[in-house]
């Protein structure tokens, strides 16, 4: 299995993974759309996505977007995005790409890695507990839809 930074070349696999990440979030499906917000990324170089394939098939990916600490003066990192196709689950993909975020986070002398997850995807917190993610028990956070 090969773990990288996607790039434009990448585009289709990337979105069809995404594709598949929004409808597990209950999403509808939209292979256009995602394709667009996908490119869009890489475009613009807003967000860092890292992908595993396993020969020519994509696996996995993982999506960054940054942000920063005005207290530590920092960048931060947060990871919005993180899925393994079905059929590859339970062969450490998702560990590959927590690994690798983590480095890149290291490698550009970032402060953290931010992630939230659904409170009953209970493999999800397992995993990010076994890589030393803490769950935050001292601030609340809230979100403001403007839509």
């Amino acid at each position: 299995m090969e773990t990288y930074q996607a790039t434009m070349e990448d585009l289709e696999g990337v979105s069809q993974l995404f594709n598949a990440y929004r409808v597990f979030y209950k999403q509808a499906s939209d292979e256009e759309a995602a394709k667009s917000y996908i490119r869009q990324r890489l475009e613009n170089k807003d967000s860092v996505i890292f992908v595993v394939k396993d020969n020519d098939t994509y696996v996995g990916f993982t999506q960054l977007y940054p942000t920063f600490s005005s207290v530590a003066m920092k960048r931060t990192w947060l990871l919005n995005d993180l899925y393994v196709a079905k059929e590859a689950r339970k062969q450490g993909i998702a560990e590959l790409l927590l690994n690798k975020a983590k480095e890149y986070a290291m490698e550009t002398g970032a402060k953290s890695i931010t992630l939230k997850t659904a409170q009953d995807n209970e493999p999800a917190q397992q995993l990010y507990y076994k890589h030393n993610y803490v769950r935050d028990t001292r601030f609340y956070h809230y979100e403001l839809n403007v839509e």
